[in-house]
């Protein structure tokens, strides 16, 4: 019998991010998960090379591909809904289980260990699935960034509660990412381009 598992998976990119909110750019899961993916890849080349870190980048990025696959069964629950109170939170956290594990069940027998390493959490990899939760909340803070750059005020009070909370789990990758690579998401793209630090002439291309 054929496996539903990547017609299921195809179907992230239908389910749309921020569902109570205006956007300016609608964002859906698929495209979110592929921009935590290459922000938590960047996290531990970080970690690796600046300071001091052993972590599998590849391994990190592969985790955080995936790391809301189970929301093509349950959707994407706005925030003030799954964490207004300790009740709803833990429900969620149950409903999302209950999905992670039925994702699983599609892989073919051969390919279901691989898979239940990637849809569940594992204690085993708590450091790298903390990296892609540090990514997670930077890509949503990185939304936050962008809609208010085009005018949207609908997103203040997420980019003041995503700011709290990067405080909260502030470290070295988080505060290097954050100095190095956020300034640029403020520019237009024609400010980017002008820049002759990057420019493709100062490349010689």
């Amino acid at each position: 019998m054929a496996s539903h598992l990547f017609a299921q998976l195809a179907r992230l990119r239908l389910i749309r991010r921020w569902p109570l909110m205006y956007n300016v750019h609608p964002e859906n899961v698929a495209e979110h998960s592929l921009q935590v993916a290459m922000v938590a890849h960047a996290l531990a080349l970080i970690k690796n090379q600046c300071f001091g870190g052993q972590l599998d980048p590849n391994r990190v990025a592969t985790l955080a591909l995936f790391h809301d696959a189970s929301e093509v069964l349950t959707g994407d629950l706005p925030t003030p809904v799954k964490y207004y109170n300790p009740a709803i939170a833990d429900e969620y956290k149950k409903i999302e289980a209950v999905a992670e594990q039925r994702l699983v069940a599609m892989a073919p027998p051969p390919l279901k260990a691989a898979y239940q390493a990637l849809f569940v959490a594992s204690s085993d990899e708590a450091e790298l699935h903390s990296l892609v939760k540090d990514a997670d909340i930077l890509c949503a803070y990185l939304k936050c960034l962008q809609e208010q750059n085009f005018g949207n005020h609908e997103f203040g009070q997420a980019k003041r509660r995503l700011e709290a909370m990067l405080a909260q789990r502030m470290n070295d990758p988080i505060r290097y990412f954050l100095d190095e690579f956020v300034p640029s998401f403020s520019l237009s793209l024609d400010d980017i381009a002008d820049d002759p630090e990057h420019s493709l002439a100062r490349q010689g291309q």
